[in-house]
């Protein structure tokens, strides 16, 4: 199963923890974005690029995704989508986005939209921080290691 990576906003120490996973397990990664994203020489890294526009590359991250695979992004409604299709979501962060806790995630998003939109001021995600990074490592690790083996 691939992994699909919404690359305009994913943070680069991220990435390449997905360029090693993807070496390390033969697994295909492709980062889909509205711009030129620098990738690895690798046989199971690529990159899509989409035309400049709003959801674009959300969109054809959903139009390729297919049930099993793993869509990385911090993109609550492109989360719901790919869950919708059968895909599987992971944030940045570490949080796997299930059909058990996505509405709640989207009604807490658009909370805080309306919020922000009637001038009342939130703070947006601390920083990625370690813990992060390794709630990721291994949210992608367990991923991984369902995946059947491949014979490459």
């Amino acid at each position: 199963m691939p992994i699909w990576v919404d690359a305009d906003a994913c943070p680069g120490v991220i990435k390449e923890i997905l360029f090693r996973a993807a070496e390390r397990t033969q697994t295909m990664v492709t980062l889909v974005a509205n711009q030129a994203v620098r990738t690895p020489p690798s046989r199971f890294v690529s990159s899509v690029q989409v035309a400049k526009g709003f959801d674009v590359a959300d969109n054809e991250i959903v139009r390729r995704c297919a049930q099993g695979d793993l869509v990385i992004t911090s993109d609550i409604p492109l989360a719901d989508e790919v869950i919708e299709k059968g895909a599987l979501a992971l944030s940045p962060r570490g949080e796997l986005y299930t059909k058990e806790n996505i509405k709640a995630r989207l009604t807490m998003r658009d909370f805080m939209e309306t919020l922000r939109s009637s001038g009342i001021q939130s703070e947006g995600p601390a920083a990625l921080g370690a813990r992060d990074k390794q709630a990721f490592g291994n949210a992608l690790d367990r991923w991984l290691q369902k995946q059947p083996r491949k014979g490459i």
